[in-house]
């Protein structure tokens, strides 16, 4: 292990810059380029920032795997994404590092368009065996060229040479259902080349994990094991009894000193665990696993921030980080403390840890409440309720349509859940949100956290759909805070109401604004005008109010929290188009069907014939940056609200 923060000159990584260079070296070389590339990963990451623990565990996997397969003839589907650094710097990209996750920059997550190495975009999890078992399919369909499907002899000799197909899953992914749905699907299809790979980062390595099952996981991925079983196989075929024996009796005894008995009862031949780190491990395994045949599964035990002692420490506080010097590390201060904002020269808490202090508060209030997370208990501010109240709070994993079907049978029992997920991760779950929640009109509160533009992690992360999407469904109440003491009211009001509440809000911190006493609510449906004015009323939804008063004092324009998406202040809106020539209404949310089209609805059903100027997130995906130019280039600052309304009284 280097010395932290000290740089190892990349002596052979300069020499790589595509796969076909890494290919050209000898096997022995392989851990120096896995030492300088891991080097490399700290020294960039933590000048720039982004996710550090994922990409220092994964370097010898990614590694071998560019080694063994020919990329990207040979197709890699990296589960969620955020671990592939390394691949980045293999694959042409070492250079454009500096810039990922900024406007103009690569991307932290795999993205097509940006590389013939990147085969499928990601950033949300359990992905990867599905669409690895989609492009199986069709590198199988295209070797049979459209020809019968019973020309086995012809099929099987252009599969030797057909292109391979690998989803490299971690080990939190694969807890989400969509895995395992892929994996029942794939391991049914015996004729179909495709390996799985779970990078398992959880387990320690112990002796047990040690030689004795690298030795068996070399064993099991061989030729001779293989065609010793495929041969077994052929030869029982005829005599079934003596087969169901004998499957039995394999079954069982490899299950004995191997973890793998699920995954060969989906029908996969799994070799494994072996060390992810031990790269005279992985090279051989991998090769012989790309010759083999069917659907392989191939575990590996690896170290989330392996070879920094910090992250290997603490590998939660150095999953995503800001720049820091190695040398000294995270501040001790900051660890699993509240994430404080800077601001203005102040430091302000964020949405997410006053969502965790009122969910403490209201929990002190209410026996019945209960807190649910799928996976997110650092992001959403749940830390200090999960120590307080642990039998009250569930951590289901990413598994988010079970866990608003399991708050919704936690109402039906008489509980108060609460569910905190991000407005991106919701629509894994909206089939969840419809049937088994708002159709059963069930009490839970939607805690929608990133709701809007999120910055660095892009367009698979921004929150730019909730409103569309939630305001058309029936018995749902949504609201959106304009500051960190509406959240507060906002959520107290969700918890008293008999009906399912949405409360979105942003990523990152507020005005500052003092929080009102602990059981402060709101009377549903109803906004409220902040500043009077001549000409046009801009009606803010949500996290638009400052720039909203920024521009109505510029245009001497009137400017109303609306708080309420559905239901709509109606008589606001009806007093508003009475007073002004123009309604502007602005919201962090794409326009089709968000908060201005509900406010044109309405007027068109009440006959009224305003002007009505609507901004919002463009119909388009927003690329990576930093929020703030972000939604300046979307026009939802200060600046571009005032150009725009200008523009519309022209």
């Amino acid at each position: 292990m280097a010395k932290e923060g000290s740089r190892i000159p990349a002596v052979l990584l300069d020499g790589v810059v595509l796969p076909g260079d890494l290919r050209k070296l000898a096997p022995g070389r392989l851990p120096q380029i896995a030492d300088e590339l891991r080097a490399e990963i700290l020294r960039v990451v933590s000048e720039v920032g982004g996710h550090l623990s994922s990409n220092l565990g994964s370097v010898e996997l990614t590694v071998a795997l560019h080694y063994v397969f020919d990329t990207p003839r040979d197709m890699l589907v990296w589960d969620v994404g955020h671990q592939t650094y390394g691949h980045k710097i293999l694959t042409g990209r070492r250079g454009e590092l500096p810039g990922i996750r900024q406007r103009g920059g690569i991307s932290g997550f795999p993205v097509r368009e940006e590389s013939e190495y990147d085969c499928f975009g990601t950033a949300h999890a359990s992905t990867s065996i599905s669409a690895a078992l989609g492009m199986a399919v069709a590198m199988q369909d295209g070797n049979n060229n459209g020809g019968d499907d019973n020309n086995d002899k012809r099929n099987n000799n252009n599969k030797n040479n057909a292109p391979r197909v690998v989803a490299i899953i971690g080990d939190g992914a694969m807890s989400g259902g969509m895995a395992f749905e892929a994996l029942n699907n794939a391991g049914a299809r015996q004729d179909l080349d495709l390996l799985v790979i779970l990078n398992d980062n959880e387990m320690s390595i112990s002796p047990a994990v040690g030689a004795l099952n690298n030795y068996l996981g070399r064993v099991l991925a061989s030729r001779f094991y293989n065609r010793i079983q495929s041969g077994g196989r052929k030869m029982l075929a005829g005599m079934p009894a003596v087969q169901r024996f004998a499957r039995r009796a394999h079954e069982h005894l490899k299950g004995m000193v191997l973890p793998g008995t699920l995954f060969e009862e989906f029908g996969f031949n799994y070799i494994g665990p072996i060390d992810g780190h031990d790269l005279s491990v992985l090279v051989p395994t991998l090769r012989s696993l790309r010759t083999a045949r069917g659907p392989r599964f191939l575990h590996v035990v690896t170290v989330k921030g392996k070879g920094f002692e910090k992250a290997e420490a603490d590998p939660v506080l150095y999953h995503g980080v800001s720049p820091f010097k190695p040398q000294e590390g995270i501040g001790g201060a900051k660890k699993r403390a509240p994430v404080k904002v800077e601001k203005n020269g102040g430091k302000l808490k964020s949405y997410s840890n006053i969502f965790g202090d009122w969910l403490c508060s209201a929990a002190a209030r209410e026996p019945k409440l209960m807190a649910i997370t799928p996976a997110m208990r650092e992001g959403s501010g749940l830390v200090e309720f999960a120590r307080k109240y642990p039998r009250r709070y569930f951590d289901v994993g990413i598994a988010e349509q079970h866990a608003l079907t399991f708050a919704a049978g936690l109402a039906c029992a008489g509980k108060k859940p609460v569910v905190a997920i991000y407005s991106t991760f919701l629509q894994r779950a909206y089939d969840q949100l419809i049937h088994d929640i708002a159709v059963q009109n069930l009490p839970v509160v939607f805690a929608i956290d990133r709701a809007g533009v999120v910055g660095a992690d892009g367009a698979t992360h921004h929150g730019a759909f909730d409103l569309s999407y939630l305001r058309c469904v029936p018995n749902l109440t949504v609201m959106a805070p304009s500051d960190e003491a509406e959240l507060w009211r906002m959520l107290n009001t969700a918890l008293q109401t008999e009906s399912p509440v949405a409360v979105r809000y942003p990523r990152g911190s507020g005005a500052g604004a003092q929080l009102p006493p602990e059981d402060a609510t709101l009377n549903v449906g109803e906004g409220a005008v902040l500043r009077e004015g001549g000409g046009a009323v801009l009606l803010s939804f949500g996290s638009m109010l400052k720039p909203c008063m920024r521009a109505a004092e510029e245009l001497n324009a009137a400017c109303a929290d609306m708080r309420f998406v559905k239901p709509l202040d109606e008589k606001l809106i009806a007093r508003a188009a009475q007073k002004y020539s123009l309604l502007v209404t602005v919201e962090e949310n794409v326009l089709a069907g968000g908060a201005g089209a509900a406010v044109l609805e309405f007027l068109h059903r009440a006959g009224l014939n305003n002007r009505v100027l609507q901004l919002g997130l463009p119909d388009a995906f927003v690329a990576h940056g930093k929020s703030e130019d972000l939604l300046a280039e979307c026009g939802l600052n200060a600046e571009g609200i005032t150009a725009a309304v200008k523009k519309a009284l022209s």
